[in-house]
């Protein structure tokens, strides 16, 4: 039986399917793609962080899908603002919440602050707004930035987070050029973890994994401060696939290597799910041919292009510190690389 929740207390974390809240406060109303994961994010975001939360949505499928003809699905109160605006808009309103709390104008309690975005308006126009944000400290805000990898509320064009290759309105294949889009994908949380060292949470998470999700939501609001949780969403539409396969689509980002899940708690990282599970030796990575076939946008590739899209997921688990998280070697003096012992470095960190 499923656990419902209520009033303003502790977030605890869900131990399973179980546990999770029986409130629905993302509900009928919207007007979503069919398999639309993005809208799962949402329902999963805003049931982890409970009724009293606060929602801000930049402009993007999110927004507009769930704004239609004077509806909306939200239960919780909302807020639209502009497609670059989610860091501003988080920032503002804890701010604000804090002031009028300060001030005696409303009750002293603990109000959820969540921001979400797009790629498009996060990873894109909306990065520096988040940085900012992440450096104010003293104020308790979430953002959280969806991403189906295009901006597809203005018809599937190409982000800093399309994959290498994927054809979009703006990168299509040609007799001339196979792949136009040739540039791999921006390592925003990466980024993020790295640049805000003091911001006390960064996760990456994928809603068909639902728990995990859920239960990064509440660790980001629990902590306090600036966070962000940045999750990627398999999108019918802009990765032509039929939409019952969506959740499939998230299972097999992360088991092939391609999407990891972690956490970055006051600067440490854990792997979360299936992502530690291969790290640690216990589950194979899956080839990313597995992924690759089941979305049209890839429908053009061939062998080679198959084999430079395993080969840069392969470098990412053997030559990055952490995968998905810091790509970086060491150069000696004479320019050779150094290779990083990383057995050495967890009894560095344990001792």
């Amino acid at each position: 039986m499923a656990v419902e929740t209520h009033g303003t207390g502790t977030l605890p974390q869900i131990k399973g399917v179980k546990d999770v809240p029986y409130d629905e406060l993302f509900v009928s109303g919207h007007r979503t793609c069919q398999g639309c994961e993005s809208a799962l994010v949402m329902r999963h975001m805003v049931k982890a962080a409970g009724p009293r939360t606060i929602v801000l949505g930049s402009t993007g499928c999110m927004y507009v899908a769930n704004t239609t003809y004077y509806t909306t699905p939200w239960v919780v109160p909302w807020m639209h603002t502009q497609l670059g605006a989610s860091g501003s808009a988080a920032l503002g309103t804890a701010a604000g919440l804090k002031v009028l709390m300060r001030k005696g104008k409303i009750k002293d309690e603990k109000i959820n602050v969540i921001a979400f975005c797009g790629d498009g308006g996060g990873a894109d126009m909306g990065i520096g707004a988040i940085s900012a944000t992440l450096t104010h400290k003293d104020y308790n805000c979430l953002v959280l930035l969806y991403d189906n990898e295009s901006y597809a509320n203005t018809d599937i064009q190409l982000s800093s987070q399309t994959p290498y290759g994927a054809v979009t309105t703006f990168s299509p294949s040609g007799t001339k050029k196979r792949l136009m889009h040739t540039r791999w994908k921006k390592n925003v949380p990466g980024m993020l973890a790295a640049g805000h060292p003091e911001s006390r949470y960064i996760a990456a998470g994928c809603a068909a994994y639902a728990v995990d999700l859920m239960n990064k939501i509440r660790k980001a609001l629990e902590l306090g401060g600036p966070t962000f949780v940045h999750t990627l969403d398999p999108c019918p539409k802009g990765w032509d696939y039929h939409p019952q396969y969506s959740q499939e689509l998230g299972h097999l980002a992360v088991e092939c290597g391609i999407w990891p899940l972690y956490e970055v708690i006051d600067g440490v990282c854990n792997l979360t799910g299936p992502t530690r599970q291969i790290a640690e030796g216990r589950k194979k990575r899956k080839p990313v041919y597995e992924y690759l076939k089941r979305q049209g946008r890839f429908a053009h590739f061939a062998d080679e292009d198959v084999e430079h899209f395993q080969h840069e997921v392969d470098k990412m688990w053997t030559e990055w510190l952490i995968p998905g998280v810091i790509p970086f070697t060491i150069a000696a003096k004479d320019q050779t690389i150094l290779k990083i012992d990383k057995s050495a470095l967890h009894e560095q960190k344990t001792a």
